[in-house]
């Protein structure tokens, strides 16, 4: 289960990212987690995936 709150969810995704996943589609296929719904919830702070860097910045 990945944390609700905004902002542990972002320390959650990124360090997921980090490393285990190269990319957020594969990391939302392993985990079974709506990528829509986890983009929305960080865009609502202000952070967006960046691919480049594989992190929400």
């Amino acid at each position: 289960m990945i944390p609700k709150d905004p902002s542990m969810l972002l320390s959650y995704i990124n360090t997921q990212l980090r490393d285990a996943y190269p990319s957020l589609d594969e990391l939302a296929d392993a985990l079974e987690i709506d990528k829509k719904e986890v983009e929305e919830k960080l865009g609502g702070m202000d952070y967006h995936y960046d691919p480049a860097q594989n992190k929400f910045i």
